[in-house]
């Protein structure tokens, strides 16, 4: 534990964003998973590829993730799913 009340401070800020980032990036995760569940059960549309891709979006404007990763995750969620509608 730090001495200096300003490190004191500094650890408990950083504990408030760790539970906060984790919390967000746990929801993108799950929301993904159901999409996947989704897709492999036949039942997946637009709908759910939009509200993943929109759990996606909040993480990365809040700085969980970064931008692009998101954009990449996107880009593979839609990919996913169009190949799932063709077959």
């Amino acid at each position: 534990m730090p001495n200096i009340k300003s490190a004191m401070k500094r650890v408990k800020v950083n504990e408030k964003k760790n539970l906060r980032n984790r919390m967000i990036k746990s929801a993108m995760r799950t929301t993904i998973k159901k999409y996947d569940t989704a897709v492999a059960a036949g039942s997946a549309d637009e709908k759910v590829l939009a509200t993943t891709q929109g759990a996606i979006d909040r993480a990365a404007s809040k700085g969980v993730i970064h931008k692009n990763a998101a954009n990449r995750k996107k880009a593979r969620l839609a990919k996913q799913l169009a190949k799932a509608q063709q077959a």
